[in-house]
């Protein structure tokens, strides 16, 4: 996930970007119930449904209440016959979304953490510029450069987003599944993109519906999310062939896992000596997408 101006580097940013959209394990507004449009005569089905939509709308919060939980991330970028796969583990504060990973691609061992919505990277043996061991990128900025609420970006109790944007009728339960040894409940959800922040520049760029799949524990808390998306850039945007430019189209598939919850999150920025800021690259990536 090193940013560098290899096409390999350019697919590496869209999936921290993708990767942004889907982050938020943030509450959702339960204050707001759908079930007055129902009938009296609404089939038992038409209320398994209900139930199905509430309970996943009500994880996000109850995900959140449990303040903090061990993590493991998989991200899988594909694009012009080229896939890059991250996996990361390590903790997370599910209050104001710092976390500690380490994760490993493209033969890399990296050494992750997210603090105050910056994302801080430090590869062994391998120096940024100016000698520093650590670079950064300001996940805000990134964030603002994709139509992204900041809430999306590393705060997941305050993201009611995805709560809000799941459809009535776009809850379907598979059944129950073991995930990591914990008894849980399968969903498909579909989130209306137009109803995330950001929601009219996101479908041009991923569609108006978002496939998501969750499962559920006995306590209603997330254990699992696994979002297919494809990331698309306009028609504006396009590059030239051969200029090494980032793809046109990238499918990010993003699985995470929960665990332990409750756990001790230390997460802490390195000093700034140690770090070189490599926003602005990111951002150059970004734009040869948006």
């Amino acid at each position: 996930m090193r940013v560098n101006g290899t096409r390999a580097g350019a697919i590496a940013v869209a999936a921290i970007v993708g990767s942004l959209v889907l982050s938020g394990c943030g509450g959702g507004d339960e204050s707001e119930s759908k079930g007055s449009d129902a009938s009296p005569s609404a089939s038992g089905s038409d209320g398994a449904r209900e139930q199905g939509t509430t309970e996943v709308r009500a994880a996000y919060d109850k995900t959140a209440e449990a303040e903090s939980a061990r993590m493991t991330l998989q991200t899988k970028a594909a694009a012009e016959g080229q896939t890059i796969t991250t996996e990361g583990k390590g903790v997370i504060d599910l209050d104001d979304g710092n976390s500690v990973m380490t994760v490993t691609g493209q033969d890399k061992s990296i050494e992750q953490r997210v603090v105050d919505q910056v994302l801080y990277q430090k590869t062994p043996g391998q120096k940024a510029p100016g000698g520093k061991p650590w670079i950064k990128i300001d996940l805000k900025k990134v964030a603002a450069q994709q139509g992204v609420s900041n809430q999306q970006i590393g705060d997941p109790a305050q993201t009611a987003a995805y709560a809000k944007a799941i459809t009535d009728k776009g809850v379907k339960k598979v059944g129950t599944e073991k995930v990591d040894g914990v008894d849980t409940t399968h969903y498909k959800v579909s989130v209306d993109v137009s109803k995330l922040p950001g929601g009219d520049r996101l479908s041009r760029q991923i569609g108006p519906t978002l496939p998501m799949q969750v499962w559920l524990d006995d306590e209603g808390r997330l254990r699992q999310q696994r979002v297919d998306m494809t990331v698309k850039a306009p028609a504006s945007a396009s590059a030239k062939p051969g200029t090494g430019a980032s793809p046109q189209q990238v499918k990010v598939s993003t699985v995470m896992q929960f665990s332990d919850f409750g756990t001790e999150v230390d997460a802490k920025a390195p000093s700034a000596g140690q770090v070189a800021d490599m926003t602005d690259q990111a951002l150059q990536g970004g734009n040869q997408q948006s």
